[in-house]
């Protein structure tokens, strides 16, 4: 049975002109919220014919794309070639902004871990150790991140049903267990640099892991792990 979610509402929205350093450009429509379980400030943008996804939608037409985005200053900001972060934001916004949809930016960075924490992991990572271990010897899980403000902010927006973009299975499993129907699920695409192939390698890793431990128990993302 899915969880039961505190209600969130509405508490300012506003058009924001959007240009990424490449030259593409785009118009949001940014959702500021009231309400959400963490007290944080997360967004939610609605890009291209969003208010046409919602009225599809409510006629029983295909559900919008939708991309839980975890802030990452370090990527989406500077640049940083440690993770593909950024490109990954890049990509959503268009993609997103050519069917009509949702990006939903979480203020949960560094898998949850906060900045600081995330440049100490950095740090031993270049001592040898993967992302996730980083994570753990500095006494933290794995990855943090938690996605019931996610959903609060799609029932808020009137958004049962999503087309998930995203490669990472625990989104999906997070947020069906939180009673939003994930239609289906559309990987990201592969951002590869020297500089975070090995970062790559290990998130590809843990969602395998993920995915081979649900097929393993015959676990639906309903089912708790």
């Amino acid at each position: 049975m899915p969880e039961a979610l505190p209600v969130a509402t509405i508490r300012t929205q506003v058009t924001v002109p959007l240009a990424f350093p490449d030259g593409y450009s785009t118009t949001a429509r940014v959702f500021t919220f009231k309400g959400l379980v963490d007290g944080r400030e997360h967004l939610a943008l609605g890009l291209g014919d969003w208010a046409g996804a919602l009225d599809r939608l409510a006629v029983g037409g295909e559900a919008p794309l939708v991309r839980p985005h975890s802030e990452c200053l370090t990527g989406d900001v500077f640049g940083s070639e440690r993770c593909d972060c950024g490109p990954q934001l890049r990509e959503a916004v268009q993609r997103i902004a050519e069917t009509g949809g949702f990006l939903l930016y979480l203020r949960q960075e560094g898998r949850g871990i906060g900045l600081y924490a995330k440049l100490d992991a950095y740090a031993l990572q270049d001592a040898g150790l993967d992302t996730y271990q980083a994570n753990v010897a500095l006494g933290r899980g794995e990855d943090e991140r938690d996605y019931t403000a996610a959903a609060q902010m799609l029932a808020t927006l009137g958004v049962p049903r999503v087309r998930l973009l995203s490669s990472n299975p625990d989104k999906e499993d997070q947020l069906t267990r939180l009673g939003v129907d994930v239609v289906e699920r559309i990987l990201t695409s592969v951002f590869l640099s020297p500089a975070n192939a090995e970062y790559l390698a290990a998130k590809a890793a843990k969602a395998a892991e993920i995915e081979a431990a649900d097929a393993l128990a015959g676990r639906t993302p309903e089912q708790p792990r």
